[in-house]
């Protein structure tokens, strides 16, 4: 083809300004995970290969294709015989494998210290490469203590859950060396009032059989499912195995929603049509059963939101150090400093109130406190992270809209662990019972947040407006101020133990004190430097 004239050999897609994509560390380039985990008790060695593990560009590339190639639900067979599976892209299941291969369900349970702060760094490792694969594995860990209500249960199940082994295949729970469990507790009619619940539990024998429907089931190729229904007793706790020794039981998936996120985790509505079924703890104790389980997923809960602000906060302040504009950095500007360094309090709060969470769980003796201060930071934690990563994707500009950035999956995914476990007003109203009801839980509460009493006057002036506010407690009408203002104040108190003065100073300053508008960057008098270097350590 002949040259245009005046033509010349330019290269118009010369790739300039820039920056390459992330691939860290998540371990290694965290240094406020490192301090946490470690003043917390967290076992470093096995921190420290997660972090090597996720940071792999075929772990990275798995995550992704899980994602892309969407779970399948296969009804029947080509005969018309009924399969129920949930097919899965190859990378759902390497995540898995290496998820329960560290301990994520197991560490908390082998008697080791520190095992739930070590389990709730890896919900924030996994949280910030694919969430979707934390469900099963998340109620994997929490199934194990609601088993001890049915002790010959319990020998079965425990050793094959806390085993460190996936195994997907369809099988008997006898045949099989690692296990997971699910959940299904949620009926379209009841919510979150599970009291209103109508599956019925039959007495068979030794057994029961339920026939009932359940509008959601999280993670329903787990090996079985812990499941509210109604006995002759009252609202009761099973435990329903997927496979029996003679084949399928009678669970049947009706279709897998469609959801908004967590795409790489399928959640289903399941029909129960005389499917058989293991009591856990007594006729009519069903909700007192599987509290334990839920106390658990909660502490994840809390987690979670903390990983993915971290995971968006990385990309943020990547693209700002390697992004030029109006003639210098992007992270050498004012305002995207004052911008990331506000959003990093948000995150380093989340995270260092989470692993006070599980350090409480790891301690017998401080049960009142993880029963209080899970469902504060639960509340509070969630709150945070929509409007973090949304501001995180907007300091990418246009390309921080595209799905070949996480941002769209982080956005995607921020509301989930707020609605799981009880949505806001639930765990509002569970702050509000668990203090009138539980003056062990109140006063432990109180003891950790005098502890930091006398280290920062804006935050005893602000603990002391609190008090006085209300000297009893709120009517429901008011919980979530009330609430937000418990847990701020309880994430200030954390952070003026543990984190570096920029931190912990800016922190009360800006949400306790007030001294700042309501969008994030609306602050002024913050150590801006001593902040982002929590974010990526200059060096």
């Amino acid at each position: 083809m002949a040259e245009l004239p005046g033509r010349r050999d330019l290269d118009t897609h010369a790739v300039e300004n820039q920056p390459a994509a992330a691939a860290p560390d998540p371990w290694a380039q965290d240094a406020a995970l490192r301090a946490h985990a470690g003043r917390q008790g967290g076992r470093n060695s096995v921190l420290q290969r997660a972090g090597a593990v996720l940071a792999a560009a075929d772990i990275r590339h798995a995550a992704q294709e899980a994602r892309r190639d969407r779970p399948r639900l296969v009804t029947h067979d080509r005969g018309g015989a009924r399969l129920d599976e949930v097919r899965f892209h190859d990378g759902y299941h390497r995540l898995l494998h290496e998820g329960l291969g560290l301990g994520y369900a197991a560490l908390p349970w082998d008697g080791a210290a520190g095992g739930h702060v070590t389990h709730a760094a890896l919900v924030y490792l996994f949280s910030q490469l694919e969430p979707g694969v934390c469900c099963p594995m998340t109620m994997s860990y929490a199934a194990v203590p609601a088993l001890a209500a049915a002790p010959e249960l319990e020998t079965i199940w425990r050793p094959r859950l806390i085993s460190g082994l996936y195994e997907p295949a369809a099988m008997p729970v006898a045949a099989k060396r690692g296990v997971t469990l699910g959940m299904a507790m949620t009926e379209k009619q009841g919510g979150s009032d599970v009291r209103a619940n109508t599956t019925r539990a039959e007495p068979d024998g030794d057994a029961y059989r339920l026939t009932g429907h359940k509008w959601f089931c999280s993670a329903p190729m787990s090996d079985g499912f812990l499941t509210l229904a109604q006995a002759p007793g009252g609202l009761t706790c099973f435990l329903v195995p997927r496979w029996l020794e003679d084949g399928r039981n009678r669970i049947h998936l009706l279709r897998l929603k469609d959801k908004l996120g967590n795409v790489a985790n399928a959640s289903a509505e399941i029909e129960y049509a005389g499917a058989l079924a293991w009591r856990l703890g007594d006729e009519g104790a069903g909700v007192r059963t599987i509290i334990e389980m839920v106390h658990h997923t909660r502490l994840d809960t809390a987690m979670a939101p903390a990983g993915l602000m971290r995971a968006a906060l990385a990309e943020a302040h990547g693209w700002a150090t390697g992004r030029t504009a109006f003639g210098k950095r992007l992270i050498d500007q004012p305002l995207m400093r004052a911008v990331l360094a506000d959003l990093a309090l948000d995150w380093e709060g989340a995270l260092a109130l989470a692993l006070r969470c599980a350090r409480a769980f790891d301690d017998p003796g401080e049960r009142a406190l993880a029963r209080i201060a899970v469902a504060l930071a639960k509340f509070l934690n969630n709150k945070r992270c929509g409007p973090v990563i949304a501001e995180a994707m907007e300091a990418l500009g246009g390309i921080g809209y595209v799905e070949e950035t996480p941002l769209p999956m982080l956005y995607r995914e921020a509301p989930l662990n707020g609605i799981w476990e009880g949505a806001g007003n639930v765990i509002c109203l569970d702050i509000l019972r668990t203090l009138a009801r539980a003056p062990e839980a109140a006063a432990a509460l109180d003891a950790e947040l005098d502890a930091a009493g006398g280290a920062d006057r804006a935050y005893d002036a602000g603990l002391k407006a609190h008090r006085a506010r209300w000297p009893t407690m709120p009517d429901e009408a008011g919980a979530r101020w009330f609430a937000e203002s418990l847990a701020t104040l309880l994430t200030a108190s954390v952070l003026i133990r543990s984190a570096p003065a920029p931190v912990a100073d800016g922190f009360v300053a800006s949400r306790v004190a007030g001294q700042r508008g309501q969008i994030a960057g609306s602050v002024a008098g913050l150590d801006l430097a001593g902040i982002l270097d929590r974010i990526a350590p200059p060096g």
